[in-house]
């Protein structure tokens, strides 16, 4: 919890509360289903919770947008960032239903009711609109726009000028260069080593794709 502090401080006495209950909550549902690598279960802070908020660091998000979190997987980066914008819904999304059965524990363990889950494949929620799509890690950047495209509605202007644009949010790592090339995208990105000073986000970063 205390990196968490180091970069985040205007927490209510409930969104603490919520971050402290992750790390038991996750440590026992992995022992039944394995969400999250076993070496990185004690840098859960690190490694998943602060790399969600990465993203709160840089974007800031009105009050009622809506946001789905492809191939959410165990609950990042959706779970924290549910946390801290309690005003804004998530929308998780997974074709693995034990991974979301523990997204809608934790939600339910930490009383957040800002976060729904479907079981489905990303080819299937066409039908559904949303502000902002978020993502870690699940898939190359082409097939990650291909797939959020038809989701993201068109932007308006009631949107508050510090929030970003309808589009794609997500979070990368290594070399991107030919996956950048390759998606046919001009993403805004964001190396996060410049705003956390952890070795782990030596090549980390968050690249953004307005629709």
């Amino acid at each position: 919890m205390d990196i968490i502090l180091k970069y985040f401080s205007e927490f209510s006495n409930t969104q603490l509360e919520q971050l402290k209950a992750l790390e038991e909550l996750y440590k026992q549902w992995n022992e039944k289903i394995n969400v999250i690598s076993r070496k990185d279960i004690d840098s859960l802070y690190e490694k998943h919770v602060l790399h969600s908020l990465s993203i709160a660091a840089v974007y800031h998000f009105d009050a009622g947008s809506r946001i789905v979190d492809l191939g959410c997987g165990g609950g990042f980066p959706g779970v924290p960032l549910a946390i801290f914008f309690p005003d804004i819904h998530f929308h998780m999304v997974d074709s693995i239903a034990k991974k979301l059965k523990v997204v809608q524990e934790v939600a339910e363990a930490t009383g957040l009711k800002n976060i729904t889950v479907q079981h489905t494949r990303v080819e299937d929620i066409k039908d559904k609109k949303f502000d902002y799509v978020i993502s870690r890690a699940v898939a190359p950047l082409k097939d990650l726009w291909n797939w959020s495209k038809p989701l993201i509605r068109k932007s308006n202007t009631e949107k508050s000028d510090d929030a970003p644009a309808p589009g794609l949010i997500c979070l990368k790592g290594g070399d991107l260069a030919k996956e950048i090339q390759e998606s046919s995208t001009r993403p805004y990105v964001t190396a996060i080593k410049n705003i956390f000073k952890e070795p782990f986000f030596e090549e980390k970063y968050i690249l953004y794709i307005p629709k």
